[in-house]
Formats: C-alpha cells, sequence, structure tokens
C-alpha cells in the first residue's frame, strides 16, 4: 500500500513543478535565471530541459501507480522492473535537485528542499521494497 500511495505521491507533487517550468510561470523563470549564472548556461534551455526531465519523471511514477493498481495485471518482474527505473530516476533527477537547490541559489527554497526530501527519501524505501518482490518473484 505504502508503494501506491508513494508512487502516486511522487507523480503528483511533480506534475505541478513540470508545469511551472514548461509554461514558463514567473517564478519559475526567475529561479532558473538565479540558478544558471553559477553554471554559465542559458536560464531558458536549462529551465525547459528541466521541466521535459521532470514531465518524464512524473509519468514514469504514475504509470508505475497504474501498474500497482491494475488488478488485472499479475505482479511480473518486468512490472517490477519498470516501478524500479521510475524510482531510481526519480531518485537521481531529486537528488540533482536538491543539489541544485543548496548549491546553485542563493538561498534554498525549503518547501522545494522538503518535497525533493520526500520524493528521495521515499523512492530509496520504494527501491527496497521493490528489490524484495523482485526476488521473490525471480525464485
Amino acid at each position: 500500500m505504502f508503494l501506491k500511495i508513494t508512487q502516486f505521491l511522487n507523480a503528483f507533487f511533480l506534475i505541478r513543478f513540470s508545469v511551472s517550468k514548461l509554461f514558463a510561470w514567473p517564478v519559475s523563470v526567475e529561479a532558473f535565471i538565479e540558478m544558471s549564472r553559477p553554471i554559465g548556461i542559458d536560464p531558458t534551455f536549462f529551465r525547459l530541459f528541466t521541466g521535459v526531465l521532470i514531465t518524464i519523471v512524473s509519468l514514469s511514477y504514475f504509470s508505475g501507480f497504474l501498474l500497482l493498481i491494475n488488478e488485472k495485471t499479475k505482479p511480473s518482474l518486468k512490472n517490477i522492473r519498470f516501478i524500479q527505473f521510475s524510482n531510481i530516476l526519480g531518485f537521481g533527477v531529486l537528488t540533482g535537485a536538491l543539489l541544485a537547490e543548496f548549491f546553485l541559489r542563493q538561498e534554498p527554497k525549503w518547501p522545494l528542499v522538503f518535497i525533493a526530501g520526500f520524493i528521495v527519501s521515499t523512492s530509496l524505501l520504494n527501491l527496497n521494497t521493490l528489490k524484495i518482490k523482485s526476488q521473490t518473484l525471480s525464485t
């Protein structure tokens, strides 16, 4: 049950952030102007690239959620591997977001830090659960 809930919540949280980046909400534009300065890249490219990446992560979490709630689908090793992939991808991208918050911003935005920390933590917990499930299915 925890796995289903966190797959959904992670997708839900990330959709809002992808929309703000892809549709150039002023708060997002300002943030990427600030974060692009230290690394010397175009803030629009950085924002759009990040928006697309977060959309992919969000869709992978949501797809994993759909695989988990579909009662017609038996838990298969293939499905477990896909859900593991979504959590590895989410862990990696949100770890990068945390690093950006602390090293590219003048001052981190704590609500964003807490959300990213939640997603990183739940992804790690989910990966542990999925490891156990995949071992059970492969034996």
